[in-house]
C-alpha cells in the first residue's frame, strides 16, 4: 500500500492529537497512549518503503509533535514571559522531538530495520534522560507522565521512574505498528496477526495489573506528623508583587492559626510567600521575616516553611547569577528560596535549583553572558538566578523533609536524591497562578503523584493557588483545596524512611539507554559514511 501525501499528514495530524487527548488534564484518556504512535509510525515506514527522502519524515514527526506540544502546554502563553516565550518553546521543542525522531529512521535506513525500532527506544528514553540534565531541561511532556492521572497502573514506578513507562508505551505501540503494517504493506490477514496482538495486550495488561495488586495490598508505612497546609490565593498579577507584603503574610498566618494544635510539627505556606526581597545575611533585621519568626514564638511549637526572595553578597563574583550591586563595591545574588522558620533557631534557606527557562534561567548564558540582558522579569529578579550545588534536605520535630520548590517536582530523580538524604517526606511549595485556569496547574498537582509513587512518601503541596494537597504514599489524592479560592487545612501524614529501588539508584534506564544512545548514533553515523564511500 502507497499512501497519499495527504493521507500521510492525516496520519501525523492523527498521532498529534491521540498524544495530546491522552495526556493529563488535556484528554485524560491515557489508554489512547497506547497507539498514539502508531499513524507516525506507519508514516515513517511509506516513506522508508517508498524510499523518498528522508526529510518528509522530518516534517511529519514535526507536524505530530508540534501538535502535542502546543496542544498538551498551550497554557504557556498565558505565563509570565507572554506569546513570544510560549512560541520558542513549542517550536524548539517540537524541533528537538523531530530529530530525536529521525535519528531512528537514519539508524533504520542505514543500519536495518530491527536495529532502527530497537534505536527509537534507546534514543527517545536517552533523550528524555538528557532532558532533565541540560541547559534547555523541559521535561513536562515526557511520555511516561501521561500516567500521572492513574498512579494505580504504574507503582512500578517505585523501580523505573517516569522513564519506564515512555519505555511501556513505545514498547506497545511498536508491536501494534508491527501487526497494523503487516496487514497494510504485506497484504496479511488479521488472523496471522495473532501472535502479536495476544504480545500487544499481554505488554499492556501484564504490567497494569501487577501494578494495581501492588496498589491494592499496599500497606502504608506508619508515622504520624500533623502539618497544616495553607492556601493564601493572592494574585501573582495584580497583588503579590504589587500590594503589602505584610498584608499577605497576615492572611496565610491567620489561616493557619485557627488551625495549628499541640501536635502540629510544620506549617506551610507558598512559594515566595515573602515576596520582597531580603538579605539571608541580615534576616533578623527584615520586618517580614521577624513577623513569621514572632509568630512561630507564639505557636511555641509548629515549625513555618515557607517560600521567599532573597539574596546574598559577596565580595566576588560568584557564578553566572551573581550580578555588580549598584555602586560597584560588591555582588550580589538572587534565589527563590525555601525557607524554615522555628522557635530560637536562625532560618535554615535551601535555594531552589531547577529553574524555569527564561523567568529563571536564562539558557547558555555561561557562554553568553549578553543573553541576561533578555532575561524575564519575575517576582522582583531578573535573569539567571542562584542554586543549590547539590539537592538538599532539611530536618525538623527529628525527621527530614524534601523542600521541592514548584518546577522542581517533576524532576523524579532531583527528589529521589534528596529522599536517598534521608527525606521521609516531600513539601512541595509552589505558585501555580501563572497560567490562569488551565491545565497547567492541574497538569503539575499531578506529577507530584508520580513522585510519591517513585519515592514510596507522602507528598505535601502548598500552593498559593492553584491545588494544595496531600498524596499519600501510593499516589493517591487524600485532601485537595479548589482552584482560586483562599483555603487552607490540617492533616496527618505518614513519614517513611525506607527507600524505593528508584531512591536507591535513580534513573537506571536512562543513564543505560542514554550511553546505547551516543553507541546506535556512532553506528548509525559509520554505516552512513560507508554507504556513500566515505572513510572514518
Amino acid at each position: 500500500m502507497r499512501f497519499t501525501r495527504l493521507q500521510r499528514y492525516m496520519l501525523s495530524l492523527i498521532s498529534g492529537l491521540l498524544m495530546v487527548i491522552s495526556f493529563p488534564h488535556t484528554g485524560s484518556l491515557f489508554p489512547l497512549v497506547f497507539v498514539a504512535w502508531v499513524p507516525l509510525l506507519l508514516v515513517e515506514h511509506n516513506i522508508y518503503r517508498e524510499n523518498y527522502r528522508s526529510g518528509k519524515v522530518f516534517i511529519h514527526a514535526y507536524l505530530a509533535f508540534f501538535i502535542y506540544n502546543i496542544g498538551t502546554t498551550f497554557w504557556i502563553y498565558y505565563s509570565v514571559g507572554g506569546e513570544a516565550g510560549a512560541i520558542l518553546a513549542y517550536l524548539l521543542n517540537s524541533l528537538l522531538m523531530a530529530i530525536i525522531f529521525m535519528l531512528f529512521h537514519w539508524t533504520k535506513r542505514f543500519v536495518g530495520q530491527k536495529e532502527g525500532y530497537i534505536g527509537l527506544l534507546f534514543f527517545w528514553l536517552g533523550f528524555e534522560y538528557f532532558h532533565y540534565h541540560w541547559e534547555l531541561s523541559w521535561p513536562w511532556i515526557n511520555i511516561g507522565n501521561t500516567f500521572a492521572i492513574a498512579p494505580e497502573f504504574v507503582q512500578w514506578f517505585a523501580y523505573t521512574g517516569v522513564l519506564g513507562g515512555g519505555l511501556w508505551i513505545l514498547l506497545v505501540n511498536l508491536v501494534l505498528f508491527k501487526a497494523v503494517s503487516n496487514m497494510l504493506f504485506k497484504r496479511e490477514s488479521f488472523i496471522i496477526q495473532t501472535p502479536l496482538m495476544y504480545t500487544f495486550l499481554g505488554i499492556i495488561v501484564v504490567p497494569g495489573l501487577m501494578s494495581y495488586w501492588s496498589y491494592s495490598s499496599h500497606v502504608e508505612t506508619q508515622n504520624p506528623v500533623e502539618v497544616v497546609v495553607t492556601q493564601p490565593n493572592i494574585d501573582p498579577y495584580t497583588e503579590k508583587f504589587s500590594t503589602s507584603i505584610g498584608g499577605q503574610i497576615d492572611r496565610f498566618i491567620e489561616q493557619a492559626d485557627t488551625l495549628v494544635t499541640p501536635e502540629t510539627a510544620v506549617v506551610l505556606a507558598p512559594e515566595t510567600a515573602i515576596a520582597r526581597p531580603f538579605n539571608e545575611a541580615k534576616y533578623a533585621s527584615d520586618r517580614n521575616y521577624e513577623q513569621i519568626a514572632d509568630q512561630v514564638r507564639k505557636w511555641n511549637g509548629p515549625a513555618f516553611f515557607v517560600g521567599a526572595s532573597t539574596y546574598q553578597i559577596f565580595e566576588e563574583k560568584k557564578s553566572v547569577a551573581t550580578k555588580p550591586l549598584s555602586n560597584g563595591d560588591a555582588f550580589y545574588e538572587s534565589y527563590n528560596t525555601s525557607m524554615l522558620v522555628e522557635k530560637n533557631k536562625p532560618p535554615q534557606f535551601i535555594h531552589k535549583s531547577k529553574l524555569v527557562l527564561g523567568v529563571e534561567k536564562i539558557p547558555f548564558s555561561n557562554w553568553f553572558p549578553f543573553l541576561e540582558q533578555l532575561s524575564v522579569e519575575n517576582g522582583g529578579t531578573s535573569g539567571t538566578l542562584g542554586t543549590e550545588d547539590v539537592p538538599r534536605v532539611i530536618q525538623t520535630k527529628g525527621f527530614k523533609f524534601a523542600p521541592v520548590v514548584c518546577y522542581e517536582s517533576i524532576y523524579g530523580g532531583f527528589v529521589a536524591e534528596q529522599c536517598r538524604k534521608g527525606a521521609e517526606t516531600i513539601f512541595v511549595i509552589t505558585n501555580d497562578g501563572w497560567w490562569g485556569d488551565t491545565p497547567g496547574h492541574r497538569q503539575h498537582a499531578s506529577f507530584a503523584r508520580l513522585r510519591a509513587v517513585e519515592t514510596g512518601r507522602y507528598v505535601v503541596r502548598s500552593a498559593n493557588t492553584g491545588i494544595s494537597s496531600v498524596i499519600n504514599q501510593r499516589g493517591d489524592v487524600v485532601r485537595s483545596t479548589n482552584y482560586w479560592e483562599e483555603d487552607a487545612f490540617r492533616a496527618t501524614i505518614q513519614l517513611n524512611d525506607q527507600p524505593t529501588f528508584y531512591v536507591t539508584y535513580g534513573d537506571v534506564i536512562g543513564r543505560s539507554f542514554g550511553f546505547v544512545f551516543f553507541l546506535l548514533l556512532a553506528l548509525t553515523l559509520v554505516k552512513y559514511l560507508r554507504r556513500f564511500g566515505t572513510t572514518v
